[in-house]
């Protein structure tokens, strides 16, 4: 019975100043709302990341030059021997497929439209199966329209959907750079991770890129494929010896380039997103501290401006526990209603794209951020309670 009429006095309270509870619910709303959204972008980011990594296939090898490893001059970069050395192997039989990248940027046009691709990408068809990408529309180039440096092209959804809106681009010719490019297909739609569109690419045939853009010297990168994703370490192992040997090399610790699967780049950047994720976490946090502050200031004016009416019920018998429960009662309803408001504004606002980002809810952040802001508004509602309920009544009467 108690209780209960501690609840009924403290919603009375509250409800005697509307606009300065609502205020303060207010702060505890942004506070747990920014905790749950922020918390919501970071885990959204990291499964984005993830998500694309883990398209790529768990079989997939990138080597890259690393120059950073020797001198400028004795680092040697990649080249398309380097990637035949690696296709040709007999003592091999981890690689799977080999696929030498060049990239490059231009300004493709179709028509009166101009429009310049993420990226242009010179490769070998092996690329498309080794990094996972299907074909929507047309079909992908052929090896022997890479011998024969033939000017074709495929297509990301991105920059088809810019160039060609609806219209269907297969057999269609593009300009890039003043070189003619025929259409042959449509890559289907991969997503977006939030920083970077796969699908805004223009592929070529490798040498059809090289004579007319970057020309035949080094190559950005080599993609590998292992036959599976149980033989990776040993397809790693295969290509150190192999590029070690074409890049006359014999101290291992000395090579010049770097070779990286797709679980070492995860745990990379899973390690990252976690470190992003928390720092959003403490950001977000301030805002929790900032309400309890704020509940803090406003059950201190409440109790000054209650001096008297707690001076009449500390006269008439109240106990300094039923004082001090009816404050703290009014302090924690301040941060229930508004913790509980900020966990529905923040569920709602993970339904929306931040940032290019689809935000995913941690469930353990919604209870924690409830949970904090629960506790937030017991302790600093703590002190401004302690105070009313340490009044002595003639103290309290007499106050004006």
């Amino acid at each position: 019975m108690i209780a209960w009429q501690m609840l009924r006095f403290a919603v009375a309270g509250l409800a005697a100043n509307k606009v300065r509870s609502a205020l303060t619910m207010l702060g505890v709303l942004i506070g747990v709302a920014s905790v749950i959204l922020l918390l919501a972008v970071g885990n959204g980011s990291s499964v984005a990341v993830k998500d694309s990594i883990t398209s790529l296939g768990t079989n997939s090898l990138t080597v890259s030059s690393s120059a950073s490893r020797g001198s400028a001059t004795a680092a040697k970069k990649l080249t398309v021997d380097d990637a035949k050395a690696l296709a040709t192997a007999t003592d091999a039989p981890a690689i799977k497929s080999v696929a030498p990248v060049v990239t490059t940027s231009g300004t493709a046009l179709y028509g009166n439209i101009s429009y310049q691709p993420g990226q242009i990408v010179g490769t070998y068809p092996a690329y498309f199966e080794t990094s996972n990408l299907k074909v929507g529309k047309g079909d992908y180039f052929s090896a022997d329209d890479v011998l024969n440096s033939r000017k074709v092209a495929v297509l990301g959804s991105t920059t088809a959907t810019e160039l060609f809106a609806t219209e269907d681009p297969v057999g269609k010719k593009i300009t890039i750079g003043g070189t003619p490019f025929t259409v042959v297909g449509v890559l289907k739609t991969k997503g977006s991770t939030g920083f970077n569109d796969p699908d805004d690419v223009v592929i070529a045939p490798l040498p059809t890129v090289q004579n007319a853009f970057t020309g035949f010297g080094s190559v950005n990168q080599i993609l590998v494929q292992a036959s599976s994703a149980e033989t990776t370490t040993e397809a790693q192992s295969d290509i150190t010896r192999i590029l070690m040997g074409t890049h006359a090399i014999k101290d291992a610790s000395k090579v010049d380039f770097r070779i990286s699967n797709q679980t070492s780049l995860l745990s990379a950047r899973e390690s990252t997103n976690k470190t992003f994720t928390v720092l959003l976490g403490a950001v977000a946090a301030i805002s929790l501290l900032v309400g309890g502050i704020g509940i803090t200031n406003i059950m201190l004016v409440t109790v000054a401006e209650r001096t008297r009416e707690i001076g009449i019920r500390k006269a008439l018998g109240a106990p300094r526990a039923v004082i001090l429960g009816q404050f703290l009662a009014e302090s924690t309803l301040l941060s229930v209603i508004g913790a509980g408001l900020g966990v529905l504004v923040g569920i709602a606002g993970s339904h929306f794209s931040v940032v290019g980002i689809k935000p995913v809810v941690i469930p353990e952040s919604v209870l924690g951020a409830f949970g904090i802001a629960v506790a937030i508004g017991l302790f600093f509602g703590s002190y401004p309670a302690n105070r009313a309920a340490a009044l002595r009544p003639i103290d309290a009467l007499r106050h004006e």
